[in-house]
């Protein structure tokens, strides 16, 4: 399998290209549709490697799974639900998620602790602190978590220390399963997690203030099957539209919902991009020189911090003002500033911070360290002189559908080997 992308850098990016079907989306909610009674259709799931791990992952435990041209059917009823193996679980961090589904509809589940980018410390505290606000006894032992409900689920008020997705995402799903009402203050707000919100509903779930701080779960005995469309992936729009302002080129992003990508889109119009916002989606254009920014990322509806590294590629293209960047959710988000350096870029960091300044990029041999940092290594690669070549690129494959393709589309002079 292909590991390495070359790129040679100069193309300025233009034309149109389709963002998927978000992945931070399509992974809770595949999960979800084990709590329907019967077969659900999910459309729009991106062909990526985290959702064909999850796919083998469901299959192992006996769930009916099909796939195909962004179709993913899943019934749930003949399953076994048997312990994935690791093998599987250590690929892909969303797995965590069965253990809301699972204890909403069996009363225990017991599965590894799932693996993921190595971006920082993300534990899952939180996702257990509100499972035993619920009733479940938590046992952890080699790296295994089972969680259990000696009765049924009983809803409670849990405050999030922290607003987790993941731990907003978990707790809503198991408090589906509970009796009466529960509530979840310092909720994560991100889109994701209303469309989880709005699939549930459909299926028969009652749940009430998603896209707020406070959330509320009324338990319900039992889901129906349902219909659904993941929405579109705003991070892998935000990565397009980013390329295209670092290329000082003309690119429509189609399948973006600008409401989305407020902060993002409020930076490059700070910088000096040209924004054109229409119901498919936006068009980004650079007439002038760009300016430096500061960037703060937050939980939504703040900065995202999955567009951090790339943002910070563009800034080393700014042609005037030094910018800084402050990483507040991850701690290791800074793991693409070596590998910028390396292609010539000036950042200074300071802890959380790093100082970006105006840079003549080059060709370089880099290594992606993780998903977003593999695409800010692209766009930087697009933007410097010579060759680029991006190492263990299987990273970006996991959250990026056909990238390789739709870089070409918009002109990218790029291969995988």
């Amino acid at each position: 399998m292909a590991d390495r992308l070359f790129l040679n850098g100069g193309k300025r990016l233009q034309g149109e290209v389709r963002a998927s079907g978000a992945k931070n989306a399509a992974l809770p909610i595949i999960n979800a549709a084990l709590l329907g009674d019967g077969e659900s259709q999910l459309e729009d799931i991106p062909h990526l490697r985290d959702v064909i791990h999850l796919q083998q992952i469901l299959e192992h435990m006996g769930v009916r799974v099909s796939y195909d041209q962004g179709v993913m059917t899943i019934n749930p009823q003949q399953a076994h639900f048997a312990e994935p193996p690791y093998e599987l679980v250590r690929k892909l961090r969303a797995s965590y998620y069965l253990l809301g589904v699972l204890l909403a509809r069996n009363g225990e589940a017991r599965i590894a602790l799932p693996g993921g980018c190595a971006i920082g410390n993300r534990p899952i505290d939180l996702h257990l602190k509100g499972f035993k606000a619920l009733g479940a006894e938590i046992h952890l032992d080699h790296g295994v978590v089972e969680v259990r409900a000696p009765r049924p689920l009983n809803g409670a008020r849990i405050y999030l220390d922290y607003p987790s997705v993941g731990a907003t995402i978990n707790i809503m799903l198991a408090a589906c399963g509970a009796r009466g009402q529960t509530i979840i203050e310092n909720a994560a707000r991100e889109p994701e997690i209303i469309d989880l919100a709005n699939m549930l509903t459909v299926m028969g779930a009652r749940i009430k203030g998603v896209g707020t701080d406070i959330v509320k779960v009324e338990g319900i005995e039992r889901l129906g099957a349902t219909q659904h469309r993941i929405i579109p992936d705003r991070i892998e729009s935000g990565s397009y539209m980013i390329a295209a302002a670092a290329t000082r080129g003309d690119v429509y992003v189609r399948n973006s919902l600008c409401e989305h990508l407020k902060s993002l889109l409020a930076k490059l119009k700070e910088m000096g991009a040209r924004i054109e916002e229409d119901i498919e989606g936006v068009r980004v254009t650079v007439p002038n020189c760009l300016r430096g920014v500061d960037v703060k990322t937050l939980p939504h509806p703040g900065f995202p911090t999955d567009l951090q590294p790339q943002m910070m590629a563009l800034l080393t293209q700014a042609g005037e003002g030094t910018s800084l960047v402050i990483e507040t959710v991850f701690e290791n988000r800074f793991m693409h500033v070596d590998e910028l350096k390396r292609m010539g870029a000036d950042i200074k960091m300071d802890g959380r911070g790093a100082l970006v300044k105006p840079s003549r990029l080059s060709g370089a041999r880099v290594w992606a360290t993780d998903l977003r940092a593999g695409v800010a290594l692209i766009i930087a690669g697009l933007s410097a002189e010579g060759e680029t070549q991006i190492n263990d690129f299987h990273h970006v494959e996991r959250g990026y559908e056909k990238l390789e393709e739709k870089f070409k589309g918009l002109g990218a002079d790029l291969h995988l080997e």
